[in-house]
């Protein structure tokens, strides 16, 4: 789904009830349980960055999916989820209803654990790494160029028009009257029929 939003609140609001429910949702564990990440918008996703991007979220037509940057992560709890696809690392989820967000949370968790123990050995995955994991192409989920249009120049203001021309453009407009129904001033003039 592509999105002009640049804030999640702003990219929240745009979605249909039933996604905007189940990301909320999503979007509100991770911040919970990944003290120090930073929410921000890019390549029309949600992005959560702790030394770099951590998680992205992202709303597609019948499915939501979590990309997740320690893959070794979302290996460990591959029996525990669907949708879980550990090549590239990310979990769909196509049942908005039925999150499991027990099991995510604890995804996050040990993603936060797993990246601090990264940073601290220097083999933090740079976002290209990452953009080439997920499967994701810079320019596919850019959002489109803002649409431009060319507007015709103002017409000139009343006062600078002469006034003959003022006077033929208002003697020329026709003057309309209610046709087939009496009009209430109409109604008003008519004197009272006595009975």
């Amino acid at each position: 789904m592509t999105t002009t939003a640049t804030t999640v609140g702003a990219y929240l609001r745009d979605l249909p009830p039933d996604r905007r429910v189940a990301m909320a949702r999503v979007c509100s564990m991770i911040r919970r349980s990944a003290r120090g990440v930073r929410e921000s918008m890019r390549y029309g996703l949600a992005f959560y960055e702790l030394d770099g991007p951590l998680f992205a979220l992202e709303s597609g037509r019948r499915h939501m999916s979590l990309y997740v940057a320690e893959q070794d992560v979302v290996i460990r709890h591959k029996e525990a989820l669907a949708g879980v696809n550990a090549a590239r690392s990310f979990i769909r989820f196509s049942d908005f209803n039925r999150l499991p967000l027990d099991v995510v949370e604890k995804i996050v968790r040990e993603s936060v654990v797993a990246r601090r123990a990264r940073a601290t050995n220097g083999s933090i995955p740079t976002q290209a790494e990452l953009l080439k994991l997920w499967a994701i192409k810079e320019h596919a989920a850019q959002a489109p160029q803002a649409v431009t249009r060319a507007v015709a120049p103002a017409a000139k203001p009343m006062a600078a028009r002469s006034a003959p021309a003022k006077r033929a453009a208002t003697s020329s407009a026709p003057i309309r009257r209610p046709t087939g129904k009496t009009s209430v001033r109409a109604l008003e003039r008519r004197p009272a029929r006595s009975s």
